[in-house]
């Protein structure tokens, strides 16, 4: 069964960073993408940033490319999305993802909330 745990939320001022984990276990696929997704107050689900299992091809919302990075630790099984230079607008709750496709939430972590203050 797959796991996908979350942590590294927080609160920040605009203008900081955090660091949010994912750690994925149960996969028996080879291939998949870990993606980050977040749903701000009142608004819907929107894609952030992803990753393909091997490490190597990474994708990023417009919103967020050039401040946020997403990388994974294999040895630990682990998903991180570094995120620079907040914004009031990054205020959500955070969810790691994973499936066979970009943005896919076949399943789903329980979430972690970020909130960045003006």
């Amino acid at each position: 069964q797959v796991q996908l745990v979350e942590s590294g939320g927080g609160s920040v001022q605009a203008g900081g960073s955090l660091r949010l984990s994912c750690t994925a276990s149960g996969f028996t696929s080879s291939n998949y993408y870990i993606n980050w997704l977040r749903q701000a107050p009142g608004k819907g689900l929107e894609w952030v940033s992803s990753i393909y299992s091997d490490g190597r091809s990474t994708y990023y919302a417009d919103s967020v490319k050039g401040r946020f990075t997403i990388s994974r630790d294999n040895a630990k099984n682990t998903v991180f999305l570094d995120m620079n230079s907040l914004k009031s607008e990054d205020t959500a709750l955070y969810y790691c993802a994973a499936g066979g496709w970009l943005g896919s939430m076949t399943y789903k972590g329980q979430g972690t909330q970020v909130t960045v203050s003006s």
